[in-house]
């Protein structure tokens, strides 16, 4: 379970602490939370801030809240539908799901300048790596060279992996309480690494696509990045522009 961080607004630092007694169980499914002057006195802050704490833990679907009623935790629902230009992550889930993710390493990297301009992150972070390659039922190469770089505050999901099939942000919704409230996704031409050309049976240096999405929590937090790698000849990637009228 992540920690709050010092540096964290207290409103973030009241969202962490209440978010990990639910995951826990000290505040069960069916319960009510403290009322929001118990809460204010408890943590030391403002009712503003208690607000917008709880405000934080209804957006992960682990609480509702009525007037009158007070927070009540609730089942975590089924990981919704968020509209993206092109695609729903409901679009991104049959894909995980519908090809066999085969792990090749699983270990924790030390991003460095050239892994930070190929994912986007801090370069000195850590970060779980976890890499591989997706196959479909009898076909005779993998589908793409996929790259997982999980946040080390939900590095745990790593040990489940191995028996996980499908996509890996809804373990850490699950985990640690998490909501994914957006996925950001950039296409680029690549030349196909050699490595990576081996196992998809092309040619080194080839035209190949990479996708790089990037996964952020209600917090604000990069959960993870995911890149997979597509000889050009065997992706397609299609939109629909309508015109907007008013």
């Amino acid at each position: 379970m992540t920690e709050a961080r010092p540096t964290d607004p207290r409103y973030l630092q009241v969202a962490h602490t209440l978010r990990q007694e639910i995951v826990e169980g000290v505040y069960p499914v069916g319960s009510q939370l403290p009322t929001e002057h118990a809460l204010c006195e408890r943590f030391s802050v403002s009712r503003y801030t208690v607000r917008e704490a709880l405000r934080r833990l209804r957006e992960d679907n682990l609480v509702s809240s009525r007037p009158r009623a007070g927070t009540l935790v609730v089942p975590r629902t089924s990981t919704g539908s968020y509209a993206q230009d092109v695609m729903s992550i409901n679009d991104l889930l049959a894909f995980a799901s519908g090809a066999l993710f085969v792990i090749e390493s699983n270990r924790m990297v030390t991003v460095d300048d050239e892994l930070s301009a190929r994912t986007g992150l801090p370069a000195g972070q850590s970060w779980l790596a976890v890499r591989g390659y997706r196959r479909s039922d009898g076909a005779a190469y993998p589908v793409c060279h996929t790259e997982y770089y999980i946040n080390r505050a939900f590095a745990a999901v790593g040990r489940m992996l191995q028996r996980h099939n499908g996509p890996i942000f809804p373990l850490i919704e699950d985990m640690f309480g998490r909501t994914v409230v957006g996925v950001h996704q950039e296409i680029s031409a690549v030349l196909m690494p050699a490595d990576v050309a081996i196992e998809l049976k092309v040619d080194a240096g080839s035209a190949a696509l990479e996708l790089r999405r990037t996964y952020t929590t209600s917090d604000g937090e990069v959960a993870q990045v995911t890149i997979n790698t597509h000889p050009a000849s065997r992706y397609r990637h299609s939109m629909t522009i309508r015109r907007v009228r008013g």
